[in-house]
């Protein structure tokens, strides 16, 4: 079907079906905004179009619309109005997007939404080219915190893998990049006054691979050795190249555990003081800091210092999952350390420690820490101790929940921590379609359905992750990852959703990312085997 024929069947559809019908089953936008309305005629881009107002925008929007509107700046096109408004009503990522068919308008707050409105535009173009139906759409997000989280820990993918990641989660309007740069397997951020992280703890002598789909259980090895960090300059590229795109990038440096490139770097921040290398076998280890020791908890303040200069938002992310406390048990150091400080378990002196890092973060770097939801002191994992933690976690932390029970939400929501939801069996993207198929990701709701009203606000977003341990290359992420961040997309902003829209929406956008040579899963895989050219 071309173009042309596809929009006059969506025109006559509109003349005689109806504003609602058009409005809720043919425009192609994802996220699906809160009010769209349907105007009278079209807007031809064929002459080409103008930026006027806001200047900020107009370079970046000449440069995506020409690729989607496949129209090019011209004066005498039509024009679009950029305006900042005080007075326009929401949140700074809101906008209102008027298309008539002499001019279209993108109002906001500031210049948060007229990005989205630029988006929203490039994605209608997607659908109907240089021919765009007129349209008023108004909007803004139900999440202030929508994030996509890639794990170079693992695996190393590159700044050009990154910034490709950063333009999808821009056209899909989220805000977050979850940069997950340190685990056991690698140390991927240079940190100058300590050059061993990357000059041993970037690099292993293989890695574990997925034989027969066994994962963890694998014992097949590549036999190749795998490095790779980003300097201090690339990190600063990266993050100006995401502010441009309205995303905030979050790393994260995990502690106190998943440190075993760091200790293999400088052994004596293992509360073993033993000696290792960078493992090549991926899953839970032992090696944890030594949280005891004053020389290993500056080192890890003068890490985050580092880090914190390098990243601008007003959040950083500590890990702090998945602690195996078999060292600290072991450590003669560690227990008087703990007696000291009338610690009465392993789960306490894991929060003590959070704390000190979270009053850290606060107070000299002016920024609040974020943590995996096993900073709360809570047994969630079956080879846990039954040992809660009686000492509370800091008031400040924001608690990134992904592992356990909900009532575990609704507690830490209760006690009136922020929290970040993301369930791992709805939004991690290592799972297979089998465990997490698209459908299934889009059904999650980040907020439980048994939470009392007013604690639903604690609630500030979600996050879908792309754990490495069995992405070695962006062909393997990208699998994963597309379309299923559609779906996560779609839930982090719109309040309206309805999955046999978005299915049908999603075309244009799996269309243009096989364009771009994208290894997709196959189409018939969401659509059956329906015959519009994409299998």
């Amino acid at each position: 079907m071309t173009r042309n024929i596809l929009f006059t069947i969506v025109f006559i559809t509109f003349l005689f079906v109806g504003q609602e019908a058009i409005a809720q089953s043919k425009i192609g936008l994802i996220p699906y905004p809160d009010s769209l309305e349907a105007i009278d005629g079209v807007a031809d881009f064929s002459s080409g179009f103008n930026f006027v107002g806001d200047k900020i925008l107009k370079d970046y929007g000449q440069k995506e619309l020409t690729k989607f509107l496949h129209s090019r700046p011209d004066k005498r096109g039509l024009k679009i109005d950029l305006q900042l408004s005080k007075d326009f009503s929401g949140s700074n990522e809101a906008y209102l997007l008027t298309i008539e068919p002499k001019q279209v308008t993108i109002r906001a707050n500031a210049v948060n939404g007229l990005f989205y409105g630029i988006q929203s535009l490039k994605q209608l173009g997607l659908q109907y080219g240089t021919q765009v139906p007129c349209l008023r759409i108004i909007d803004q997000p139900r999440f202030a915190w929508r994030a996509y989280m890639l794990d170079e820990g693992r695996y190393f993918q590159g700044k050009k893998a990154v910034m490709k990641l950063l333009d999808e989660m821009a056209l899909l309007k989220l805000n977050t990049f979850h940069w997950h740069l340190t685990d056991d397997a690698g140390w991927r951020i240079e940190i100058k006054k300590y050059p061993q992280l990357t000059k041993i703890g970037s690099e292993r002598d293989s890695s574990q691979t997925n034989d027969q789909g066994k994962k963890w259980d694998s014992k097949t090895s590549d036999r190749k050795k795998h490095a790779g960090y980003y300097s201090q300059a690339e990190i600063r590229e990266i993050v100006a190249y995401a502010k441009d795109r309205n995303i905030q990038v979050i790393p994260e440096i995990s502690m106190p555990g998943h440190a075993s490139a760091a200790v293999a770097s400088y052994p004596w921040l293992g509360a073993s003081k033993k000696p290792i290398k960078v493992p090549t076998k991926f899953g839970v280890v032992s090696t944890v800091f030594d949280v005891s020791d004053p020389k290993v908890i500056q080192f890890l303040k003068d890490v985050l210092t580092e880090v914190a200069g390098l990243f601008p938002a007003s959040v950083m992310h500590i890990g702090g999952d998945e602690v195996k406390y078999d060292q600290w048990a072991a450590s003669e150091q560690v227990s008087r350390y703990m007696k000291d400080h009338k610690l009465k378990t392993h789960s306490d002196l894991q929060v003590y420690f959070t704390n000190e890092m979270s009053n850290f973060v606060q107070n000299s770097l002016q920024k609040r820490m974020m943590g995996w939801n096993e900073i709360l002191g809570m047994k969630i994992h079956a080879w846990q101790k039954n040992e809660n933690a009686e000492m509370a976690l800091s008031q400040n932390t924001i608690v990134h929940f992904w592992q356990g029970e909900i009532k575990g939400i609704n507690y830490a929501s209760e006690k009136g921590y922020q929290i970040v939801n993301s369930l791992h069996g709805y939004t991690y993207l290592d799972y297979t379609y089998g465990d997490i198929g698209l459908e299934k990701a889009y059904s999650f709701d980040p907020i439980p359905a048994d939470l009392k009203p007013e604690f639903k606000k604690n609630i500030i977003g979600l996050g879908c992750q792309m754990w490495g341990e069995w992405t070695p290359t962006m062909k393997e992420v990208e699998y994963q990852t597309f379309p299923r961040i559609a779906a996560y997309a779609e839930t982090g902003w719109s309040k309206q959703k309805d999955y046999p829209r978005f299915l049908e929406q999603l075309k244009y956008l799996y269309q243009l990312w096989s364009g771009k040579g994208y290894n997709l899963p196959k189409a018939d895989l969401f659509w059956g085997h329906e015959t519009w050219g994409l299998n």
